[in-house]
């Protein structure tokens, strides 16, 4: 089994100095997102899956009118539900990230006031994964490490979503403890390319992380995070 996962293009967080919540791509996350349809329209997926949050949405867009495939929603795949900063000046999101990152680990799970803590964004996630795989006849082996039993295991799947679910959805598979800082575990640039493919152990399954942020599509000027 194959499971590609891809982070969002740039986002248009800021306009006119003021926060913007779920927002729609730049005219470079835009760029960015054909560049990512060129470089897999050639493959093959069993099912392609969209996070519910706009910036997904339009990066997934170019790739799926090149395969004529409808959007398909996961909710599960929505990031982390911030605070409803819209339309309030950008130093109000700034002074709370820069506090963030001031606190002890531990502290770290609380995450943003007013926000989704980040305990119950990586537990949402976690969960959301497991239901994902045990649909698909993917579940976890009677075992304390990370293996899997697959009724199918050929399967591709690709995943456009966000560094946050992507992280701990590559975390879940791969068997890692979850930390207060899963955005920052694993770097993934704009419209990156992630891929994790099964392989057998034994009697069942373990996942590999076989390619990390690939961003190979973009040219140097192109390239964000």
């Amino acid at each position: 089994m194959e499971i590609v996962l891809v982070r969002h293009g740039q986002p248009e967080w800021v306009k006119g100095g003021l926060n913007v919540v779920d927002p729609p791509l730049t005219d470079l996350g835009h760029r960015q997102a054909e560049r990512l349809a060129d470089a897999l329209e050639g493959e093959s997926f069993d099912e392609i899956l969209v996070s519910p949050l706009t910036r997904a949405r339009q990066t997934a867009a170019p790739l799926l009118s090149r395969l004529g495939r409808e959007e398909v929603i996961a909710p599960w795949l929505e990031e982390i539900r911030d605070p409803g900063w819209a339309g309030t000046p950008v130093e109000k999101a700034e002074q709370a990230y820069a506090e963030l990152r001031q606190r002890p680990p531990a502290e770290r799970w609380h995450g943003l006031q007013d926000g989704e803590s980040v305990r119950s964004f990586v537990d949402r996630i976690h969960l959301g994964v497991e239901m994902f795989l045990a649909e698909r006849g993917i579940r976890r082996g009677d075992d304390e490490l990370p293996v899997w039993e697959m009724d199918s295991p050929g399967k591709r799947i690709l995943l456009v979503a966000h560094a946050g679910t992507n992280t701990v959805s590559i975390g879940h598979m791969l068997g890692l403890m979850p930390t207060p800082w899963e955005f920052d575990r694993f770097v993934l640039m704009h419209t990156s390319i992630s891929r994790l493919e099964s392989m057998k152990v034994g009697d069942v399954h373990s996942f590999s992380l076989v390619k990390l942020s690939d961003v190979e599509h973009l040219s140097s000027g192109e390239r964000t995070r």
